[in-house]
């Protein structure tokens, strides 16, 4: 526990310092290389089944003094932080390559490495803070969104499946040997909540507090991530996990990012980071932005107050980062505004409940114990409609809709987990924060399990006693 009070005092220290400086794009300097298929292969795998090259992550096993220079060349460039080589290493995503049994091993070479590079630099410059950031990143799949759109209750990843594999990768980053965790690149906010269910359960397993930032990407000028919050929602989504930082990262350039990252510095007290896009992509796929053009607008960031971490993403370079580097030293960091605490709650869109809200519409039509009409409708299996029970709830003025499938007929999980994964697909309906209503702790679990938002819990009960009350209700935050 120690150790990881020591590396957040020793950032947070830093952050009111000065403006701490992130890497670049470790996928950008691995095409510099031009690696075949043999190359990625390596003696290892020369015999694997499956086509390699691409699979950037498995270089830190083959290829590890490629990895190994290229996080030194990010440390020469200024780097304050450098982040593992494991934006894919996980199950989901190694499983495109036959490889899912390689996640720890990967995940702990991979720290191991960008240790070993800042051990390379410290010769030169002993007496410079460095720290090492593990990536857990976001996968190739969502668990919030249906990949069959003619069948929106599928889902090709489940909560349970992400949270084992980024607790393995968790597990491996931190026995390898980083000082922080980077949960980046987050599209479905819903991975990141498993992202955060795995940390928190293996630091309190291990009795660990490490320093977690926590990075979303807006996936175009609607200002929403792709499965479809707002940026409010999305911090008041991930807010639990008290990160060090959030941010943005991905998709966009600086110049397109810069509303997103004043909104964000508006709305959060706590640390702000940016690591955008070196510009937007050319016709080619190519990123064009020179390293002074990137640094003027990053700049920007920081003489408005928007920012505390800046670094690159797709196609930038050493060159980037010493540039933005040389631009931002000696400016002020941002000061986190101190923000009143209410109830905060998200679906799509964020509710923050006030003492001036007057009082709050909760839709009770969708609970098969207060509505024959819709308990016969879930029975019957009729979802459909029973979809249409919810949204005209939502249309009515409902702020939250609560959802109970208690019904000794029912197999009450099963119905919540359908119901929610259909609702997932129905934007008018989980636009608005959603009430788990059970008297079940198993069914209010699933039912955590398939939200992406902030929502309620209806309700724990002491009645079982204490532990259980307790247990619960730390599983509750962990959610």
């Amino acid at each position: 526990m120690a150790k990881y009070q020591d590396k957040t005092l020793r950032l947070e220290e830093l952050l009111k310092q000065r403006i701490l400086i992130l890497d670049g794009a470790m996928g950008t300097m691995i095409q510099q290389h031009r690696l075949t298929e043999n190359d990625f292969r390596g003696e290892r795998f020369a015999k694997h089944a499956c086509d390699l090259q691409g699979n950037n992550d498995l270089l830190c096993l083959t290829q590890p003094d490629i990895i190994t220079a290229i996080h030194g060349t990010y440390l020469t460039a200024g780097a304050d932080i450098i982040t593992t080589n494991t934006f894919n290493a996980n199950a989901v995503s190694l499983a495109d390559y036959a490889m899912q049994d390689l996640v720890y091993e990967i995940n702990f070479q991979a720290a191991q490495l960008a240790r070993q590079a800042i051990k390379n630099l410290n010769t030169t410059e002993p007496n410079k803070k460095r720290f090492i950031a593990g990536a857990l990143g976001p996968t190739n799949r969502t668990a919030t969104l249906s990949p069959d759109v003619n069948r929106p209750e599928l889902r090709n990843v489940s909560f349970d499946d992400l949270m084992s594999t980024y607790r393995t990768a968790t597990e491996a980053l931190i026995a390898g040997g980083v000082d922080l965790l980077l949960i980046e690149t987050i599209f479905d906010t819903l991975n990141a909540k498993a992202a955060i269910f795995a940390v928190k359960d293996y630091c309190a397993a291990h009795q660990l507090n490490i320093p977690l930032i926590i990075s979303g990407t807006i996936t175009d000028a609607s200002g929403r991530t792709l499965s479809g919050q707002t940026l409010q929602a999305f911090w008041h989504s991930i807010s639990h996990a008290n990160p060090l930082a959030v941010g943005l990262n991905c998709a966009l350039g600086a110049e397109q990012l810069r509303p997103y990252l004043e909104e964000l510095s508006q709305i959060t007290d706590t640390y702000v980071s940016a690591h955008p896009n070196a510009g937007l992509p050319n016709e080619f796929g190519e990123y064009d932005q020179t390293p002074a053009q990137m640094a003027e607008l990053i700049s920007d960031f920081v003489d408005n107050g928007f920012v505390n971490i800046v670094g690159g993403c797709c196609g930038t370079t050493p060159e980037h980062i010493a540039a933005i580097s040389q631009t931002v030293a000696g400016k002020t960091p941002r000061t986190p505004p101190q923000l009143p605490q209410h109830c905060r709650l998200s679906g799509l869109e964020a509710l923050t409940i006030t003492p001036q809200s007057l009082f709050v519409n909760i839709g009770e039509r969708t609970n098969v114990t207060g509505s024959a009409r819709f308990a016969k409708l879930i029975k019957n299996e009729d979802y459909t409609v029973a979809l249409q029970v919810a949204k005209q709830q939502v249309e009515n003025g409902a702020q939250v809709i609560d959802i109970n499938m208690d019904e000794g007929m029912l197999d009450s999980a099963a119905a919540m987990e359908t119901f929610l994964h259909l609702i997932a697909s129905e934007p008018d309906i989980c636009r608005v924060p959603i009430m788990l209503d059970s008297s079940k702790w198993s069914v209010i679990e699933t039912g955590l399990k398939c939200i992406q938002g902030k929502g309620i819990i209806n309700s724990i009960s002491l009645k079982e006693g204490e532990a259980a009350f307790i247990t619960q209700a730390k599983l509750a935050r962990k959610y």
